[in-house]
């Protein structure tokens, strides 16, 4: 459970440092480097939000999943596959 709240709170941080950046890029016209340093913290809390995933699929406390729900194949007539 803690995995998945610091998941929720990364991705929380990456959409603040993402408005903080497009709101330096604004308020300084281009000039200065706040808008670089906010896009740089975005991307740590990105890698650092990959990490976690891959950490928690490691440890088995996500479990990922396809598309499709797994179980045999079913062909249009719904007859199992072998």
């Amino acid at each position: 459970m803690l995995i998945k709240a610091l998941i929720v709170i990364t991705l929380l941080a990456i959409i603040a440092s993402l408005g903080s950046g497009m709101l330096f890029l604004v308020k300084d016209k281009g000039q200065g480097n706040r808008t670089v340093r906010a896009l740089t913290v975005r991307i740590a809390l990105s890698v650092s939000l990959f990490a976690l995933l891959m950490l928690g699929i490691a440890t088995g406390h996500i479990k990922p999943h396809g598309i499709y729900p797994s179980g045999p194949a079913q062909t249009a007539a719904g007859q199992n596959i072998k």
